[in-house]
């Protein structure tokens, strides 16, 4: 069951958007005409979604999901596309542009589940604890998987940098260290750096910054897609 709130000044919109939750199933919906008291009734009562209309009577549904819990996830609904970029901005699921057919809803749905289920298996991992060895200057050393920040590839080496600030340099290919690693909890972002998905402070398309780190990991174009689903589903607002 998906717990839901749906917020939008127009009654006719909020009425669609009961029937289409009615035919799809495994949703508990609740609605609000009144932005304020919709956005509050989120931060009470942290549903699982949040369908968000933007123009507003006095308010602006982008400016309102800044405010929401960082788990909650959202999904845009709207008549006018231009705000679709500023919605994405705020790392919303998907943008609805009105009118939107069940179908459409039903698509946004499927990768609302989606990201849902991603997430309740992060939690199911985050108790479970993964080390591995690597050789790095002729001795073994363990490593701790929960506290590699994010690993870069330098030439024939890699470099692990843990949350402790201390480094490891090991002779191997990103692909053998993304093995070692627990693949639900990292993501190759780049051709040339992993990141630690937990260890994620924001991010955009382009650029992701890491809790106690100041280095700025790039997303390489050719992964930006995959990552985006991969960092929505960790449920932090960039």
């Amino acid at each position: 069951m998906i717990k839901c709130i749906a917020i939008d000044d127009e009654p006719l919109a909020l009425r669609i958007i009961k029937k289409y939750c009615e035919q799809r199933g495994g949703i508990d919906l609740t609605t609000f005409t009144d932005p304020v008291a919709g956005i509050e009734a989120v931060r009470t009562s942290h549903p699982d979604l949040l369908l968000l209309d933007i123009e507003m009577s006095g308010s602006n549904g982008v400016a309102l999901a800044r405010t929401v819990p960082p788990d909650t996830m959202i999904v845009f609904t709207t008549a006018y596309s231009k705000y679709a970029l500023d919605g994405f901005e705020v790392n919303a699921i998907d943008f609805l542009h009105k009118p939107f057919s069940y179908a459409r809803f039903a698509t946004a749905l499927d990768k609302v589940e989606a990201v849902a289920q991603l997430r309740r298996l992060r939690h199911e991992a985050t108790n479970r604890a993964v080390t591995f060895t690597v050789k790095s200057e002729y001795k073994n050393v363990t490593v701790d998987a929960s506290q590699v920040l994010y690993v870069n590839a330098m030439d024939n080496y890699v470099r692990l940098v843990m949350a402790d600030g201390s480094k490891v340099l090991t002779q191997m290919s990103m692909k053998a260290i993304m093995e070692l690693l627990p693949g639900d909890e990292f993501a190759r972002v780049h051709k040339s750096y992993i990141v630690g998905l937990k260890h994620v402070a924001g991010f955009t398309r382009d650029r992701i910054e890491l809790h106690a780190c100041e280095t700025t990991i790039p997303i390489g174009r050719a992964y930006q897609d995959e990552v985006m689903v991969r960092l929505k589903g960790e449920g932090g607002n960039g």
